[in-house]
């Protein structure tokens, strides 16, 4: 029986509509021991993928691979640290010598920081670090796995960036620069590797509900792991260019057509809200699992479900939720 060549026209039209199987793919997924990571792994690893979950904390990311096994996947769990160039490479050439092949990469390993630039002057480091987790270590693991995705002619890579970039949300100057050089290199990436059969899309993630968020209070409405990992799904087996909700698209088009009136808009924003506990150098009291911010919901009526379901399908006709 004849082998169909990943990416082929042939793939491309048994799935319709660009959409295809995740099946036998090998996909690698950093900052994969919780949050949106640990969410991903396990929705990829139902949709029929080898998952290749890689994390600094051991425990937590043995823990996310049983559990994956349990329910029948295929997950393998690696050590790593995105910032450290040594570990990358050697957790990539294990992954290669152990499999073969990645078909995939999730760039999902992320640090937010959320601190106004007045208390900032003195933290420079505060940058750096989000450079050296967001972008540099996007950049390691994509620059690693890029040669072996050219030589077989077909990778997809998913950047996790933050729909923040296109708001410009007041007090994430460090956060979103990391991800808004990852956006840029994304473009001019996908741009080179086109021939080459290497695909990008960029994702501008809304607000989640996860640990890393944590330390920051309240910030306004957010969506579930879930959510992000269904998305994530969606980007790696529709693989359209980039993945945006309407409220990213609407503030990016504010922002070029009225941005005086933008600016005005956020300014009131940014003096609305208080800085919180961490940004002010202090010790935040620790939020119980059951406190988490939006852990118990009262039951949704099927008519709001309906309502809710039909605003959201609606949602992706506005330009830039879906490309």
């Amino acid at each position: 029986m004849s082998q169909v060549s990943p990416g082929s026209p042939t793939e491309q039209g048994r799935g319709g509509r660009r959409r295809r199987d995740l099946t036998g793919r090998h996909v690698v997924i950093t900052g994969a021991s919780s949050g949106i990571g640990r969410a991903a792994a396990l929705a990829v690893a139902d949709k029929g993928a080898s998952v290749f979950l890689l994390a600094r904390r051991g425990d937590e990311l043995a823990a996310v691979v049983t559990e994956i096994l349990d329910a029948g996947g295929d997950a393998h769990g690696y050590q790593c640290d995105v910032t450290d160039s040594e570990s990358v490479d050697s957790t990539v050439k294990t992954i290669l010598d152990q499999h073969g092949h990645v078909d995939m990469l999730v760039n999902n390993a992320g640090r937010s920081i959320r601190r106004a630039i007045h208390r900032s002057t003195d933290r420079l480091h505060d940058y750096e670090r989000t450079m050296a987790v967001n972008y540099f270590g996007a950049l390691r693991m994509t620059l690693a796995l890029l040669p072996q995705m050219r030589e077989r002619g077909f990778g997809h890579i998913v950047n996790i960036s933050s729909a923040g970039v296109q708001v410009a949300t007041p007090r994430f100057s460090a956060y979103l620069a990391s991800k808004a050089a990852l956006d840029k290199f994304t473009e001019v990436a996908a741009v080179e590797t086109l021939a080459d059969g290497v695909t990008f899309t960029t994702i501008h993630m809304p607000l989640v509900r996860t640990p890393m968020i944590t330390p920051s209070g309240d910030q306004g409405p957010s969506e579930s792991p879930e959510w992000a990992a269904g998305t994530i799904v969606r980007a790696l087996t529709e693989r359209p260019k980039r993945i945006d909700v309407p409220l990213g698209t609407i503030a990016e088009y504010g922002g070029i057509i009225t941005p005086k009136l933008r600016d005005r808009i956020l300014h009131r924003y940014y003096r609305a809200l208080p800085d919180s506990p961490a940004a002010k150098g202090e010790t935040p009291e620790p939020v119980p699992e059951s406190a988490t911010p939006h852990a118990d919901r009262p039951t949704t009526s099927t008519a709001r479900k309906l309502t809710g379901t039909a605003l959201r399908r609606a949602a992706r006709w506005v330009p830039g939720t879906h490309w």
